[in-house]
């Protein structure tokens, strides 16, 4: 079954967090930590993963407004904050 046409349910809690299931994970390469773009659209919530994966794949591309950085040293700081991350928990 492609992914176009699978779905699955999910609950939203108090705080307006989301569980995303395990099999969407794997599929968009989702690991913790990974950051995402939310977008509100006629169909409803859009959520696109910024990963490594996505960007090579041209996925989640965002789009630039002037004055923002450039996409270089955003996705330097991100890589950053990655690295931040998995310090802190010992890897």
């Amino acid at each position: 079954m492609s992914t176009a046409t699978k779905s699955d349910s999910v609950w939203f809690t108090t705080k307006g967090q989301v569980v995303i299931p395990a099999w969407l994970r794997r599929e968009f390469h989702i690991e913790d930590g990974t950051k995402a773009v939310v977008q509100a659209t006629d169909e409803g919530i859009l959520l696109k993963p910024v990963t490594r994966h996505a960007i090579e794949r041209g996925f989640g591309m965002l789009k630039r407004k002037p004055g923002d950085k450039p996409l270089a040293e955003e996705w330097a700081e991100h890589k950053k904050q990655e690295k931040d991350l998995e310090e802190r928990r010992g890897r």
